[in-house]
């Protein structure tokens, strides 16, 4: 006959059994449950020049969890990156971290390079179509070149995003440095090369980003 300790002691390790059993659940679930962020970026999304943490990117972290969105954020971004480069990147990353989301910050640097339009069209195309077979939704970021490029090809560089976007049905952000470089005082809010924002832009960069990406992530959590 077991005594009423050997009984106390099969009871407690039951308990402990079922305990350790609902938090592998839980954490099954939460897993299950958390979004994973993929940003495809070059030195806009890489905090060039920035101190560590000041980027759009890391603002976006704080601002998910400030709405209490459970998503994790992978910053794939390198300075000089191109499109080229980004399709090399991506299918092993894909395979990686297995977003739920891929934003797409690349084409500036095949602009200043001098690279062929109908080439950045058909990079961005190719990753909005592997994100988007490896099950993850898509947003491509508008970008635009200065004025100094000539017309013709700032407003076919800039028409490219939405080419992308309505051709793959994927998410626009329509202009990344909006209220940023078409301010006024533009120049004050550039770092000494003109070309890279300050810290006290990526606040208004990450507020563009944000009216695409939280009805995307409030669609996955509900």
């Amino acid at each position: 006959m077991p005594t009423n300790f050997t009984r106390g002691v099969r009871l407690a390790l039951t308990s402990l059994v079922f305990s350790l059993l609902a938090s592998v659940g839980n954490a099954a679930t939460a897993a299950a449950t958390t979004s994973v962020i993929l940003v495809m970026g070059d030195s806009l999304s890489a905090e060039y020049g920035l101190a560590r943490g000041t980027g759009w990117v890391a603002l976006l972290e704080k601002r998910l969890q400030s709405e209490k969105i459970s998503a994790q954020v992978v910053n794939a971004s390198i300075s000089g990156e191109t499109t080229a480069g980004g399709v090399t990147r991506l299918p092993t990353l894909l395979a990686q971290h297995h977003p739920n989301l891929v934003v797409i910050e690349l084409g500036a640097n095949d602009a200043l390079r001098g690279f062929a339009l109908s080439a950045t069209q058909s990079n961005l195309t190719a990753m909005a179509k592997a994100s988007k077979a490896a099950g993850a939704k898509v947003v491509v970021v508008g970008m635009q070149v200065p004025p100094n490029f000539g017309k013709r090809y700032t407003d076919d560089f800039a028409g490219l995003f939405p080419k992308v976007a309505k051709s793959e049905s994927i998410s626009l952000v329509p202009f990344f440095l909006k209220g940023v470089a078409d301010r006024p005082d533009a120049r004050d809010w550039f770092q000494a090369d003109s070309m890279h924002p300050l810290a006290k832009a990526h606040p208004v960069i990450l507020d563009n980003m944000w009216l695409v990406l939280k009805p995307l992530l409030f669609g996955r959590q509900r």
